[in-house]
């Protein structure tokens, strides 16, 4: 995808409130649906990215993107085929990968998120006047849930607070593959929801364990990336995003250390050591990184 393309999908990115952001999400020119190995792929349209399996007897469907988008998805799934079991995984519980869940619904999918996800949402929901417009996940699961799709097994796992106080990674078990939702923003700044209980702190450990799980041969599904690397990668991808954020966290507390301010701190628009990050707007950008990692900082200071 060159810049062209990426610069028109701007148009795309709607203003949202910090626990909603309306987040952009590259579309190709190939189209929407990706093969990636065996029956599972990717969608890739407006929101955070779409990860689907089929088999047989099910399919499988991670996060939902937007009403009008999850609608294009359901129309064109059955190419890849279908089933009487139909379950629908949300990582997280921001708009652009929530909000196409009542589509969803009213073609039988089971919803199944962390627990803290429905409250989130509806928060969400209450400050933006939504909360008629909102589909809740109906099973919610502490620490992990399983099932069962054909021969594949698929887990959710909660791995603690990072992007938000709610994040799971869906693993494929039998697929060796993993969708991260938004733990990875591949080389993009990423957003850090402070106020939907994210932690610097904990989303570094996240990226290091669930790296740790998978091997040389995983693949994993990004919910957003810059056009140059796309939406997915191996878990050299998940360690520079680490190295991203220990970065952050290093260069906040220095600066605090040497007695700057907040507004002195937040002035800081790239770090050399992280040429490849894009930032499509003032929202996906290091200073709003910086400001979220002072204030973790300095809360624990």
């Amino acid at each position: 995808m060159n810049r062209k393309a990426f610069l028109q999908q701007l148009a795309w990115l709607t203003a949202g409130t910090a626990t909603a952001p309306s987040l952009i999400k590259i579309l190709t020119s190939e189209g929407p649906f990706y093969k990636i190995r065996n029956n599972l792929g990717y969608f890739s349209m407006r929101g955070g990215t779409i990860g689907w399996m089929t088999t047989g007897e099910s399919i499988v469907v991670v996060d939902s993107q937007y009403e009008e988008t999850a609608s294009e998805f359901l129309d064109g799934i059955t190419t890849y085929g279908s089933g009487p079991s139909r379950v629908l995984f949300n990582t997280h519980h921001h708009g652009d990968h929530v909000s196409g869940n009542r589509a969803f619904a009213n073609q039988s999918y089971r919803i199944i998120a962390h627990k803290n996800v429905p409250d989130l949402q509806r928060l969400q929901a209450e400050e933006r006047g939504t909360l008629d417009e909102m589909e809740l996940a109906e099973t919610t699961f502490e620490n992990q849930y399983s099932i069962s799709a054909g021969d594949e097994t698929v887990t959710a796992k909660y791995y603690g607070r990072a992007h938000t106080s709610g994040d799971s990674v869906i693993w494929f078990e039998n697929a060796n593959t993993a969708h991260m939702g938004d733990l990875i923003f591949n080389r993009l700044y990423p957003f850090i929801d402070r106020d939907g209980g994210a932690s610097i702190a904990g989303w570094i450990e996240l990226l290091e364990t669930v790296a740790a799980e998978g091997d040389s041969d995983t693949v994993y599904i990004f919910g957003h990336g810059s056009p140059e690397f796309g939406v997915t990668g191996n878990r050299e991808d998940l360690l520079y995003m680490r190295d991203f954020l220990s970065k952050l966290l290093e260069h906040t507390k220095s600066e605090i250390d040497e007695g700057k301010s907040r507004e002195e701190i937040i002035q800081t628009t790239s770090f050399e050591q992280f040429p490849d990050h894009v930032s499509p707007s003032d929202f996906l950008s290091l200073p709003r990184n910086l400001d979220v990692a002072y204030r973790e900082l300095k809360e624990d200071y």
